[in-house]
């Protein structure tokens, strides 16, 4: 296939190392029947790799220069389809049901300029997938997998530990790719969950509370939460914190999943409301 320059404004870094493309698709243990949806296919050397092994790869492509080589490039196997489509607008739902019952397995390496907005793309539709292998900024992986009371730790953190079990798979450095990007990236393994690690009660509430306690990280938890609005009675607020046992003088990075998942419930239950109508989401 032809070798179109690298697109600055799409966040393209083409990956071009040979073993680390095959640890990749090691990574996705793909079986007999798998299908697969890859994002960002790029040149299309980690399609044809995973092209090998899987039933059907499903790649989405947002690079109307990439998509017409790539389907030349895949002409000859019956098993990839290539869809231009961008990611954060597509319905994966709708796209990946059109093409079969069951789940799907996940490959990417994610533009570093939309990873975490790709991340909450899968992680609103977990249910289509087994297993998600994404390679992402280094640092966006340490958050991933931070445990409280570190500052890599956050929201993103606690929303993705509360769906998936993470788990590192390699670094990858930055001659891997063209361009060469400026920092390391790492390939992370996502297996969604059969159920929720903790009852979140209402999961809308949930993660309000969650991006209120850490919006501002030099703040406690009560000027955080209070300044937030999540309920419009401070008696109410420190009420869920002490039936919690959480000192609100903490900061929420301090905060453990299950604590959050504690206090998402107590707020919500006070201010008398179980869903998105409830008082605690005005």
């Amino acid at each position: 296939m032809a070798q179109p320059r690298p697109k600055k404004a799409l966040g393209q870094n083409f990956l071009t190392d040979r073993n680390v493309l095959a640890r990749i698709a090691d990574a996705v243990g793909i079986g007999p029947g798998d299908r697969i949806l890859e994002v960002g296919p790029g040149r299309g050397a980690l399609t044809a790799l995973l092209a090998e092994r899987a039933e059907r790869v499903v790649a989405v492509e947002l690079d109307r220069e990439l998509v017409p080589l790539l389907r030349e490039e895949f002409a000859g196997r019956g098993n990839v389809e290539v869809v231009e489509a961008d990611i954060l607008a597509v319905d994966l739902s709708r796209l990946l049901r059109e093409r079969g019952d069951g789940t799907w397995k996940v490959a990417a390496n994610l533009p570093y300029n939309i990873s975490s907005q790709v991340l909450f793309r899968f992680l609103e539709c977990r249910r289509l997938f087994s297993l998600l292998v994404l390679m992402l900024q280094k640092e966006v992986g340490e958050r991933l997998l931070a445990p409280p009371a570190c500052k890599e730790y956050g929201a993103l953190t606690v929303l993705f530990r509360l769906h998936f079990q993470i788990q590192r798979e390699f670094t990858v450095k930055p001659g891997s790719f063209h361009p060469v990007p400026k920092v390391d990236s790492v390939v992370l393994g996502f297996t969604p969950l059969p159920a929720p690690r903790a009852d979140v009660g209402d999961e809308e509430c949930f993660r309000r509370v969650v991006k209120a306690a850490f919006s501002q990280r030099r703040k406690t938890l009560w000027n955080c939460l209070r300044g937030a609005a999540l309920t419009g009675n401070d008696a109410i607020l420190a009420t869920a914190l002490e039936r919690c046992g959480i000192d609100p003088g903490r900061r929420g990075e301090t905060l453990s999943l299950e604590e959050f998942a504690a206090l998402s419930r107590e707020l919500c239950a006070a201010a008398g409301g179980t869903g998105p109508a409830g008082k605690i989401l005005a």
